[in-house]
């Protein structure tokens, strides 16, 4: 402040020195701190320039990862400054809930504890009536080649019984089953022991994919490897607790039961890496892996985050795109990381 400036003493007695010392210190140190954090995140990141101040008045940067040579693998990342320190954006992130949007199309969104049972699928009985619920109704009863599921899951289907409506009480019986027995098989063994898709094709492992989308960007897994070997991402059970649940959602127009698990630990300085990992997905896509790197920053005088978001997924009609068809369904998926992004922030902080 000016007045403050004005009312200076002329001469600083000793403690006063020592104190201004001190602020010095403390003020490089924070330089120190941001730039470590804008480094870093060059370091393994598509981002190797970022002005925070300028991030934080702007909205979400997103931008294409890099090239893959699989066709089927698709990456995009994102960066944003947010408010608060990264435990308060953690808390957030764990809190946040998808369905009070309707434009990200998420029509169910449930936590799963950690010994699942049917009963944790029961929202299933009342999905909403609508063309991607009914398209996934339909495929489930003729057991669509699309269908992803094994063999001896689809044996287990049987449209017999009563009940109609949306979801009627086979199908919904039917992936409660499905859901609950992958989700125990994540517990115990991680997404290696989960069952491939090889009901109508050639068998696909979530695991692989998963491993394959990290071989293909090694600085990323250089950067969350250590995290990573924490968690069920990949091979067998971690040592970190996930947090689990499931969703039913729209992916091209039709509807696709999906489960996922979410981790977190803190780093040094308070810093956090997060994953969110939809490790099963009856179509749609074979895997999809979010990843974040938080970084406390200071930001105009204010506690703030610096985030690092990259998404990356598998998915088989990708692998037909090339092109100017490739490069469009890059672009949908960046503009609908942006929006998810957009929504997040605008609820964390708020309504801002």
């Amino acid at each position: 402040m000016k007045s403050s400036a004005l009312n200076l003493p002329r001469q600083f007695p000793r403690y006063a020195c020592g104190w201004l010392v001190l602020v010095s210190l403390l003020f490089v140190g924070l330089t120190i701190a941001r730039a470590d954090a804008v480094s870093e995140l060059a370091s393994f990141s598509i981002f190797d320039k970022v002005d925070l101040a300028q991030l934080a008045k702007s909205d979400v940067k997103t931008a294409h990862g890099p090239p893959m040579r699989t066709s089927r693998f698709l990456a995009v990342q994102s960066c944003y400054v947010a408010p608060g320190a990264p435990a308060q954006q953690m808390e957030a992130l764990r809190r946040w809930d998808p369905t009070r949007h309707r434009e990200l199309k998420v029509f169910l969104h449930t936590d799963l504890p950690s010994s699942p049972s049917p009963a944790n699928f029961e929202k299933l009985k009342n999905a909403p009536d609508n063309s991607p619920v009914r398209s996934f109704v339909a495929a489930t009863q003729k057991l669509s080649p699309d269908l992803q599921v094994s063999k001896d899951e689809a044996r287990k289907f049987s449209a017999g019984g009563g009940g109609g409506g949306t979801m009627p009480a086979p199908v919904a019986t039917f992936w409660a089953d499905v859901l609950t027995s992958r989700a125990k098989s994540f517990v115990s063994g991680g997404m290696a022991a989960q069952p491939p898709y090889d009901h109508a094709g050639p068998s696909i492992r979530a695991s692989d994919e998963v491993n394959g989308l990290l071989r293909e960007q090694e600085k990323i897994r250089r950067q969350f490897s250590g995290f990573l070997g924490a968690t069920a991402i990949g091979h067998g059970a971690g040592s970190l607790r996930p947090e689990l649940y499931w969703e039913l959602l729209d992916v091209d127009d039709q509807g696709v039961v999906t489960l996922g698990a979410s981790y977190n630990r803190g780093g040094a300085g308070s810093t956090y890496q997060a994953a969110d990992v939809l490790y099963y997905a009856s179509g749609g896509y074979y895997v999809a892996l979010t990843l974040y790197q938080l970084w406390p920053v200071t930001v105009e005088g204010k506690p703030s985050t610096l985030v690092w978001r990259g998404d990356m997924i598998s998915a088989a009609s990708l692998g037909s795109l090339h092109g100017v068809e490739r490069l469009g369904s890059e672009s949908v998926m960046m503009k609908n990381i942006t929006k998810a992004v957009t929504l997040f922030r605008r609820d964390s902080s708020g309504g801002r």
